[in-house]
């Protein structure tokens, strides 16, 4: 079989893997090199021939995020890196597409950390994307714009708008999907005008609150630029190796940590509010009208937050310390111990940081949308994990090995030594439901309204219930925009 596709840029061969072509490492934009660091993504150059496309191109710069974890960049790697991968089933022409956007904080993450066969092996083309993460992306650079990473995706969907015919899949449906930092993208474009007619659909797992205005985008940057000794210019930046870049951004967010009631986020980069890309917080635009003809799905975990909170002492587990650093009302601990009864203050603790960090951004623009208009979906992810005697409950990224139906790669060690045996009776289901939204725009559960608030619960069985986490939802209406 005859593997080659003809792009815009030129001829790019793939690889059979059953019934799928893949193509890996295709550019969307520009290598890396120089001050093209931390400018807007330019064009690719055009190239003669055919150009391989049978294996991943290199990560973007990043450090190693978690221990244990292999390092997906390392000095020395290439630099084109603004790359995509596209999965077909069929290459004959009007399959929905669905496009992959990874999380990982904005520090790391790569697309070659996912296996979308068998969503593709269900009847749809899947393109999964590389962006800029860490200071490249989403640092301050005086002579260019902001939230590069975001100009990344937004190059990747023009490429998937110019090119994705010649894969076999339909450019005028079009559905985005992330998790985590991927899931903050995903409502990002969804809000902001910068996306518009770039696709039809998103699905949003975990939005992140993961947003800042001008003065503390440029209050972070100081923190890392500072440490290095450069003005923030293209140029100079472009000088300073990635791997030094990361050590000064290391220091800045232990420097924000030690003063975390100052800062609006948990990480040092979020996407900021430029005017070009983002005016404000996505519930806000949503409510507006902003994003009001896209379909959209937006959901959390149960649990979000054990996995960052299971290795803290008993005694750093303190509701009301977490609620001033919080910035709620004294008052909101009292509630929480009404809402949730027979809780701890280590389950509170947990709950209070899993509704700031992903519940409540993900409720909010579920409820957003649909005030303005558009058609909007909930859900909860409840499904508990047995690892660690199932501490981390339904953890975030938990859902991550069910949308893609992998078990025997890294989303494994979600699971522990043995697969739970009813892992394929909830991917299936989580997989044909995605499927399906992208296909029509119904996942199989009605839609988020004021009247009713229902929302599916990912679990086995799954269901459909009325406002599932009705508590926190009251506790937290007041800070609807802010």
């Amino acid at each position: 079989m005859d593997l080659v596709v003809r792009t815009e840029h030129g001829a790019v061969r793939g690889v059979a893997d059953g019934e799928l072509s893949v193509f890996k490492g295709i550019p969307y934009a520009a290598p890396l090199d120089g001050p093209r660091r931390f400018q807007a993504p330019q064009p690719p150059e055009p190239w003669d021939g055919v150009r391989d496309a049978s294996g991943f191109s290199a990560a973007v710069p990043q450090p190693v995020l978690l221990p244990g974890i292999p390092a997906a960049w390392k000095p020395g790697d290439g630099t084109d890196s603004l790359t995509l991968n596209v999965w077909t089933p069929d290459r004959g022409g009007g399959l929905p597409v669905l496009v992959w956007i990874h999380g990982g904080a904005y520090l790391g993450g790569t697309s070659g950390e996912y296996d979308p066969t068998r969503l593709a092996q269900a009847g749809v083309v899947v393109v999964t994307v590389n962006y800029r993460v860490g200071y490249e992306g989403f640092g301050r650079v005086q002579d260019a714009p902001a939230n590069r990473g975001i100009l990344d995706q937004l190059a990747a969907l023009r490429w998937v708008q110019n090119n994705i015919a010649a894969f076999g899949g339909d450019s005028g449906n079009v559905t985005i999907f992330g998790e985590s930092a991927g899931a903050t993208s995903v409502v990002t474009l969804a809000a902001g005008s910068a996306g518009r007619g770039l696709f039809r659909r998103g699905i949003a797992q975990s939005v992140g609150a993961l947003f800042c205005d001008e003065d503390e985008f440029g209050k972070v940057s100081d923190l890392v630029v500072g440490r290095l000794g450069i003005p923030a210019t293209a140029e100079a930046l472009a000088e300073v190796p990635p791997e030094a870049i990361h050590t000064a951004q290391a220091a800045a967010m232990a420097e924000m940590n030690e003063n975390r009631a100052a800062w609006t986020n948990s990480t040092a980069y979020a996407v900021v509010f430029d005017g070009e890309v983002l005016d404000d917080l996505p519930w806000v635009m949503l409510r507006g009208g902003s994003g009001a003809g896209v379909d959209l799905i937006c959901g959390y975990n149960t649990d979000e937050a054990t996995m960052f909170t299971a290795d803290l002492p008993a005694a750093a587990k303190d509701p009301a310390l977490l609620a001033r650093g919080l910035r709620l009302d004294p008052s909101a601990v009292d509630q929480y111990r009404a809402g949730y009864p027979g809780a701890g203050d280590a389950e509170l603790y947990t709950l209070m940081l899993s509704d700031k960090l992903f519940r409540m951004p993900a409720l909010w623009c579920a409820e957003a949308h649909a005030q303005a208009g558009g058609r909007s979906y909930l859900y909860e992810f409840a499904w508990r994990t047995p690892l660690n005697g199932g501490a981390f409950g339904a953890c975030h990224g938990l859902d991550l090995p069910f949308t893609f139906g992998v078990a025997e790669d890294a989303l494994r060690q979600m699971f522990g030594e043995e697969m739970p045996a009813d892992f394929e009776v909830l991917s299936a289901e989580l997989r044909e439901s995605w499927i399906s939204f992208a296909t029509t725009g119904d996942p199989g559960w009605p839609t988020y309204s004021d009247a009713d608030r229902r929302a599916r619960i990912w679990n086995v069985p799954s269901s459909v219930v009325d406002d599932p986490i009705k508590v926190s939802r009251e506790i937290w209406q007041h800070r609807f925009s802010g």
